[in-house]
Protein backbone atom coordinates (compact mmCIF):
# COMPACT_ATOMS: atom_id res chain seq x y z
CA UNK A 1 0.00 0.00 0.00
CA UNK A 2 1.54 2.99 -0.84
CA UNK A 3 -1.23 5.99 -0.11
CA UNK A 4 -1.22 9.99 1.25
CA UNK A 5 -3.97 10.96 3.50
CA UNK A 6 -5.43 14.48 3.85
CA UNK A 7 -6.53 15.35 6.94
CA UNK A 8 -9.12 18.39 8.52
CA UNK A 9 -9.88 18.92 11.57
CA UNK A 10 -13.79 20.55 12.37
CA UNK A 11 -14.69 22.77 14.67
CA UNK A 12 -15.13 20.21 17.54
CA UNK A 13 -17.95 21.31 20.12
CA UNK A 14 -15.56 22.86 23.60
CA UNK A 15 -17.44 20.27 25.97
CA UNK A 16 -17.22 17.00 23.62
CA UNK A 17 -17.67 13.86 25.37
CA UNK A 18 -16.54 11.43 22.61
CA UNK A 19 -14.76 11.29 19.87
CA UNK A 20 -16.53 9.24 17.70
CA UNK A 21 -14.60 7.64 14.56
CA UNK A 22 -16.54 6.15 11.80
CA UNK A 23 -14.75 4.18 8.15
CA UNK A 24 -16.69 5.11 5.41
CA UNK A 25 -16.04 3.53 1.65
CA UNK A 26 -18.34 4.84 -0.78
CA UNK A 27 -21.06 4.82 1.66
CA UNK A 28 -22.63 7.94 1.52
CA UNK A 29 -26.68 7.66 1.95
CA UNK A 30 -25.38 5.56 4.58
CA UNK A 31 -23.32 7.71 5.97
CA UNK A 32 -25.43 10.87 6.06
CA UNK A 33 -28.38 9.10 8.02
CA UNK A 34 -25.57 7.79 10.55
CA UNK A 35 -24.25 11.69 11.38
CA UNK A 36 -27.66 12.94 10.93
CA UNK A 37 -29.17 10.00 13.68
CA UNK A 38 -25.59 10.84 15.87
CA UNK A 39 -26.66 15.01 15.84
CA UNK A 40 -30.22 14.35 16.33
CA UNK A 41 -30.48 11.93 19.11
CA UNK A 42 -27.20 12.64 21.39
CA UNK A 43 -28.01 13.97 24.55
CA UNK A 44 -24.25 15.38 25.03
CA UNK A 45 -21.91 16.97 21.99
CA UNK A 46 -19.45 14.63 20.22
CA UNK A 47 -16.62 15.29 18.00
CA UNK A 48 -17.39 13.39 14.70
CA UNK A 49 -14.48 12.05 12.81
CA UNK A 50 -14.85 10.21 9.50
CA UNK A 51 -12.15 8.13 7.20
CA UNK A 52 -13.47 8.56 3.59
CA UNK A 53 -11.71 5.80 1.57
CA UNK A 54 -11.97 6.47 -2.06
CA UNK A 55 -14.99 8.79 -1.71
CA UNK A 56 -15.98 8.47 -5.90
CA UNK A 57 -19.30 8.20 -4.36
CA UNK A 58 -19.86 11.92 -3.82
CA UNK A 59 -18.88 11.47 -0.07
CA UNK A 60 -15.83 13.04 0.05
CA UNK A 61 -17.31 16.32 -1.40
CA UNK A 62 -20.38 16.04 1.48
CA UNK A 63 -17.67 16.04 4.12
CA UNK A 64 -15.70 18.71 2.67
CA UNK A 65 -19.28 20.49 3.15
CA UNK A 66 -19.80 19.96 7.13
CA UNK A 67 -17.68 22.05 9.19
CA UNK A 68 -18.19 20.54 12.16
CA UNK A 69 -16.56 17.14 10.95
CA UNK A 70 -13.33 16.50 11.14
CA UNK A 71 -12.02 13.85 8.74
CA UNK A 72 -9.16 12.08 6.69
CA UNK A 73 -9.42 10.56 3.28
CA UNK A 74 -7.28 7.95 0.98
CA UNK A 75 -7.23 7.85 -2.73
CA UNK A 76 -7.88 4.29 -2.29
CA UNK A 77 -9.54 2.07 0.06
CA UNK A 78 -7.31 1.58 3.35
CA UNK A 79 -9.29 -0.42 5.56
CA UNK A 80 -11.35 -0.77 8.78
CA UNK A 81 -7.62 -1.00 11.13
CA UNK A 82 -5.53 2.11 9.04
CA UNK A 83 -8.57 3.89 8.72
CA UNK A 84 -9.93 4.09 12.52
CA UNK A 85 -5.98 4.60 13.51
CA UNK A 86 -6.20 7.61 11.28
CA UNK A 87 -9.43 8.65 12.71
CA UNK A 88 -7.70 8.22 16.21
CA UNK A 89 -4.96 11.23 14.86
CA UNK A 90 -7.89 13.86 14.57
CA UNK A 91 -9.30 12.81 17.98
CA UNK A 92 -9.35 15.11 20.73
CA UNK A 93 -11.36 13.63 23.93
CA UNK A 94 -10.81 11.35 26.60
CA UNK A 95 -13.16 8.45 24.88
CA UNK A 96 -12.76 6.66 21.83
CA UNK A 97 -16.25 5.56 20.00
CA UNK A 98 -15.41 3.06 16.85
CA UNK A 99 -18.97 3.03 14.88
CA UNK A 100 -19.68 1.93 11.39
CA UNK A 101 -21.34 4.28 8.55
CA UNK A 102 -24.28 1.36 8.28
CA UNK A 103 -24.95 2.32 11.88
CA UNK A 104 -28.30 4.39 12.82
CA UNK A 105 -28.18 5.90 16.79
CA UNK A 106 -31.21 5.75 18.69
CA UNK A 107 -32.19 8.45 20.98
CA UNK A 108 -30.08 8.54 24.26
CA UNK A 109 -27.42 6.12 23.12
CA UNK A 110 -25.03 8.25 24.67
CA UNK A 111 -26.79 8.87 28.32
CA UNK A 112 -26.47 5.51 29.37
CA UNK A 113 -22.70 4.85 28.22
CA UNK A 114 -21.69 8.19 30.19
CA UNK A 115 -23.26 7.00 33.46
CA UNK A 116 -21.11 3.56 33.13
CA UNK A 117 -18.27 5.44 32.39
CA UNK A 118 -18.92 7.52 35.69
CA UNK A 119 -20.42 4.45 37.34
CA UNK A 120 -16.67 2.15 37.02
CA UNK A 121 -14.08 5.00 37.78
CA UNK A 122 -11.12 4.18 35.92
CA UNK A 123 -10.21 3.71 32.91
CA UNK A 124 -10.00 -0.03 32.22
CA UNK A 125 -13.05 -1.08 30.51
CA UNK A 126 -14.46 -1.70 27.04
CA UNK A 127 -18.23 -0.96 26.46
CA UNK A 128 -19.83 -1.66 23.64
CA UNK A 129 -23.92 -0.15 22.68
CA UNK A 130 -26.16 -2.76 22.16
CA UNK A 131 -27.93 -3.35 18.23
CA UNK A 132 -30.46 -4.05 16.69
CA UNK A 133 -30.08 -5.68 13.61
CA UNK A 134 -32.83 -7.61 10.97
CA UNK A 135 -31.23 -10.96 11.53
CA UNK A 136 -29.19 -10.73 14.81
CA UNK A 137 -25.30 -11.81 13.65
CA UNK A 138 -24.56 -13.10 17.45
CA UNK A 139 -26.40 -13.04 21.10
CA UNK A 140 -25.01 -9.76 21.78
CA UNK A 141 -27.79 -7.71 18.93
CA UNK A 142 -31.66 -7.72 19.27
CA UNK A 143 -33.62 -8.66 16.59
CA UNK A 144 -36.20 -6.86 14.55
CA UNK A 145 -36.57 -5.57 11.22
CA UNK A 146 -36.97 -1.98 10.84
CA UNK A 147 -35.72 -1.58 7.09
CA UNK A 148 -33.08 -3.88 5.27
CA UNK A 149 -31.77 -0.55 3.64
CA UNK A 150 -32.42 3.36 3.75
CA UNK A 151 -35.03 3.08 0.72
CA UNK A 152 -37.36 0.22 3.33
CA UNK A 153 -36.29 2.05 6.95
CA UNK A 154 -39.02 2.29 8.83
CA UNK A 155 -37.57 5.52 11.03
CA UNK A 156 -40.81 6.05 12.66
CA UNK A 157 -41.65 2.87 14.14
CA UNK A 158 -37.86 2.25 15.31
CA UNK A 159 -37.66 5.54 17.32
CA UNK A 160 -41.23 4.38 19.03
CA UNK A 161 -40.39 0.63 19.92
CA UNK A 162 -36.49 0.57 19.92
CA UNK A 163 -36.35 0.84 23.72
CA UNK A 164 -39.20 -1.87 23.89
CA UNK A 165 -37.02 -4.49 22.90
CA UNK A 166 -36.19 -6.85 26.56
CA UNK A 167 -32.50 -6.92 26.78
CA UNK A 168 -29.68 -7.36 29.81
CA UNK A 169 -26.51 -5.71 30.09
CA UNK A 170 -24.07 -8.54 28.67
CA UNK A 171 -20.58 -10.12 28.56
CA UNK A 172 -18.19 -9.83 25.85
CA UNK A 173 -18.18 -6.03 23.94
CA UNK A 174 -16.40 -6.25 21.24
CA UNK A 175 -18.26 -5.23 18.26
CA UNK A 176 -19.03 -1.37 17.30
CA UNK A 177 -20.10 0.78 18.47
CA UNK A 178 -17.39 0.31 21.01
CA UNK A 179 -16.12 3.06 23.42
CA UNK A 180 -12.15 3.08 25.35
CA UNK A 181 -10.66 5.62 26.83
CA UNK A 182 -7.90 7.16 24.74
CA UNK A 183 -5.10 5.67 27.18
CA UNK A 184 -5.72 2.38 26.84
CA UNK A 185 -6.31 2.38 22.96
CA UNK A 186 -2.81 4.35 22.76
CA UNK A 187 -1.52 1.36 24.99
CA UNK A 188 -2.73 -1.22 22.80
CA UNK A 189 -1.38 0.43 19.21
CA UNK A 190 -4.73 0.51 18.46
CA UNK A 191 -6.05 -1.61 15.36
CA UNK A 192 -3.90 -4.18 14.13
CA UNK A 193 -3.44 -3.49 10.50
CA UNK A 194 -2.11 -7.26 10.31
CA UNK A 195 -5.75 -7.44 9.87
CA UNK A 196 -6.26 -5.44 7.40
CA UNK A 197 -8.87 -4.60 5.86
CA UNK A 198 -10.62 -5.06 9.17
CA UNK A 199 -11.99 -8.95 9.48
CA UNK A 200 -11.17 -10.36 12.81
CA UNK A 201 -9.53 -7.23 13.81
CA UNK A 202 -12.62 -6.53 16.72
CA UNK A 203 -11.62 -10.00 18.76
CA UNK A 204 -8.02 -8.88 18.10
CA UNK A 205 -8.25 -5.56 19.78
CA UNK A 206 -10.45 -7.18 22.54
CA UNK A 207 -7.34 -9.94 23.19
CA UNK A 208 -4.96 -6.81 23.20
CA UNK A 209 -7.10 -5.18 25.63
CA UNK A 210 -7.14 -8.51 28.34
CA UNK A 211 -3.82 -8.41 27.87
CA UNK A 212 -3.12 -5.54 29.01
CA UNK A 213 -5.49 -6.05 32.37
CA UNK A 214 -9.04 -5.18 30.97
CA UNK A 215 -11.43 -7.03 32.58
CA UNK A 216 -14.53 -5.21 32.18
CA UNK A 217 -16.10 -5.47 28.91
CA UNK A 218 -19.62 -4.43 28.81
CA UNK A 219 -22.70 -4.59 26.62
CA UNK A 220 -24.89 -1.41 27.76
CA UNK A 221 -28.33 -3.04 27.25
CA UNK A 222 -30.25 0.56 27.00
CA UNK A 223 -27.58 2.15 24.53
CA UNK A 224 -29.10 1.26 21.36
CA UNK A 225 -28.22 1.41 17.42
CA UNK A 226 -29.75 0.09 14.55
CA UNK A 227 -27.58 -1.56 12.11
CA UNK A 228 -28.38 -2.59 8.75
CA UNK A 229 -25.76 -5.27 8.25
CA UNK A 230 -22.30 -4.32 7.27
CA UNK A 231 -23.05 -3.16 4.32
CA UNK A 232 -19.34 -2.31 3.33
CA UNK A 233 -18.00 -6.04 4.83
CA UNK A 234 -20.27 -7.39 1.66
CA UNK A 235 -18.43 -5.70 -1.24
CA UNK A 236 -14.95 -6.12 0.47
CA UNK A 237 -12.41 -9.20 -0.27
CA UNK A 238 -11.91 -10.74 2.79
CA UNK A 239 -8.87 -11.47 4.10
CA UNK A 240 -7.20 -14.59 6.67
CA UNK A 241 -8.28 -13.67 9.58
CA UNK A 242 -9.42 -16.56 11.68
CA UNK A 243 -6.10 -17.89 10.83
CA UNK A 244 -4.28 -14.67 11.52
CA UNK A 245 -5.75 -14.62 15.40
CA UNK A 246 -4.88 -18.31 15.77
CA UNK A 247 -1.11 -17.69 14.68
CA UNK A 248 -0.72 -14.68 16.49
CA UNK A 249 -2.74 -15.69 19.93
CA UNK A 250 -2.22 -19.02 19.39
CA UNK A 251 -6.31 -19.79 20.12
CA UNK A 252 -9.08 -19.35 17.67
CA UNK A 253 -11.25 -16.72 18.10
CA UNK A 254 -14.24 -18.49 18.98
CA UNK A 255 -12.22 -20.09 22.31
CA UNK A 256 -11.30 -16.44 23.33
CA UNK A 257 -14.91 -15.13 22.69
CA UNK A 258 -16.40 -18.31 24.67
CA UNK A 259 -13.66 -19.01 27.52
CA UNK A 260 -12.40 -15.15 28.51
CA UNK A 261 -14.55 -12.97 26.60
CA UNK A 262 -17.89 -15.32 27.79
CA UNK A 263 -19.82 -13.10 25.21
CA UNK A 264 -23.61 -12.95 25.43
CA UNK A 265 -23.73 -14.26 28.86
CA UNK A 266 -25.76 -12.05 31.09
CA UNK A 267 -22.79 -9.46 32.53
CA UNK A 268 -22.28 -9.93 36.27
CA UNK A 269 -19.07 -7.81 36.33
CA UNK A 270 -15.04 -8.32 35.70
CA UNK A 271 -14.60 -11.32 34.34
CA UNK A 272 -12.30 -14.29 34.97
CA UNK A 273 -10.58 -17.05 32.25
CA UNK A 274 -13.27 -20.04 32.57
CA UNK A 275 -10.85 -23.25 32.67
CA UNK A 276 -10.66 -24.30 29.01
CA UNK A 277 -11.59 -28.30 28.64
CA UNK A 278 -8.66 -30.56 27.60
CA UNK A 279 -10.49 -31.46 24.33
CA UNK A 280 -10.61 -27.97 23.35
CA UNK A 281 -7.05 -26.95 24.10
CA UNK A 282 -6.29 -30.25 21.99
CA UNK A 283 -8.57 -28.51 18.95
CA UNK A 284 -6.27 -24.98 19.16
CA UNK A 285 -3.64 -27.03 19.09
CA UNK A 286 -4.30 -28.87 16.31
CA UNK A 287 -5.54 -25.89 14.34
CA UNK A 288 -2.43 -24.00 15.20
CA UNK A 289 0.08 -26.60 13.78
CA UNK A 290 -2.43 -26.83 10.68
CA UNK A 291 -2.42 -22.63 10.41
CA UNK A 292 1.46 -23.05 10.70
CA UNK A 293 1.98 -25.78 8.10
CA UNK A 294 -0.38 -23.75 5.31
CA UNK A 295 0.71 -20.39 5.74
CA UNK A 296 4.23 -21.21 4.32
Amino acid sequence: MNTTLEKFSGSTPSKALFSIMIPSWNNLAYLQLCINSIRKHSVYPHQIIVHINEGKDGSLDWIKTQSDISYSFSKENIGVCYALNSCRNLASTEYLVYMNDDMYVCPGWDKPIKEEIDRIGHKYFFFSATAIEIKAQSNCSLEKNFGNNIESFHEAALIESYNCLPMQHWQGSTWPPNIVHKDIWDLAGGYSIEFSPGMYSDPDFSMKLWKLGVRTFKGIASSRVYHFGSISVKRVKHNAGYSKFISKWGITSGTFSKYFLRRGDVFDGPLEELPIPWNVHAKNYIKRIFTALTDH
